[in-house]
């Protein structure tokens, strides 16, 4: 362990560590005398995220939790995570009423790549589907060129809930189509989600069914669509010029509704399949340039 990490233990600090940063999880360590469902469990996350997992002996992970005594503390399990930045505690970073909901994005190249679009543009947070994503490894950090340690990336495990619960907070949704409106024509100002789906088929039925309404670049050559993270960019990147014009006026005009508005206070959570295939939408392109 280097002065830039520190040690979480037990079972839930390190499933939630590997759940929600898991990008920033640098090993999981397990006791080899505990072999159940819960150490199954930790290792299947870790194997998703690609964490490394190492095998150690109780007496080990005794000495690491500060001794024998601390055995109910750690319960076979530690995970090493980096240490917080020392400018967290500065200022937060980016805009909390401008939120990013990321769908089933493969290609780790492409995720990084969206991931450095978003703290470019000052995006608050980002959710990140869990299943169906890539992780937020190796190849996702170096194409993020470093983006991703100054966002709050978090991994949800169901998109289409996700988006219930944020319009419950006052957020209006757009998700991207290529059959979308023009950024520029609809509002984007105030608290906002826009959700980006995979590369082969776009957002899921489920999720773009409860968005307010789609947000999309027109093309007008003869290609049929833009790399996600391309899209991403010049969606959002429209976004920040609507949110910096009003500011500079000091206005805050009513958002235009969409044509629709779901209504999120009577909707009930989705119970959303844990492999529902993905609808195909006009999806954005795959090919990245990270």
């Amino acid at each position: 362990m280097t002065r830039a990490s520190t040690l979480l233990f037990g079972f839930h600090p390190a499933r939630e560590a590997l759940r929600q940063r898991p990008h920033e999880v640098i090993e999981l360590r397990l006791s080899r005398r505990r072999q159940g469902a819960r150490s199954r469990e930790l290792e299947e996350l870790a194997r998703r995220h690609q964490v490394p997992v190492v095998s150690i002996t109780e007496r080990e992970l005794d000495a690491q939790a500060g001794g024998p005594h601390q055995r109910a503390t750690h319960n076979g399990v530690a995970v090493v995570v980096r240490s917080s930045r020392p400018f967290a505690a500065v200022a937060p970073q980016g805009d909390p009423s401008l939120v990013v909901l990321l769908e089933d994005i493969q290609d780790p190249r492409n995720l990084g790549a969206l991931l450095r679009v978003c703290e470019g543009a000052g995006v608050g947070r980002v959710l990140v589907r869990d299943r169906g994503s890539a992780p937020l490894a190796a190849t996702a950090v170096k194409a993020s060129a470093g983006a991703s340690e100054w966002l709050q990336v978090e991994r949800v495990s169901n998109a289409p809930n996700a988006v219930v619960e944020l319009k419950k907070e006052g957020f209006w949704v757009y998700g991207a189509d290529v059959g979308g409106d023009p950024p520029w024509s609809l509002d984007l100002r105030g608290p906002l989600v826009l959700c980006f789906g995979g590369e082969e088929k776009g957002l899921r039925r489920l999720t773009r069914e409860r968005c307010d309404g789609l947000v999309g670049v027109p093309m007008l050559g003869q290609l049929e669509s833009l790399n996600v993270a391309t899209a991403a960019a010049a969606i959002l990147y429209d976004a920040v010029r609507q949110r910096s014009e009003s500011s500079d006026r000091g206005t805050s005009s009513p958002r235009k509704a969409p044509s629709k508005r779901a209504p999120s206070e009577t909707e009930e959570p989705a119970e959303e399949p844990a492999e529902e295939p993905a609808e195909d939408s006009g999806a954005l392109d795959d090919e990245g340039d990270s």
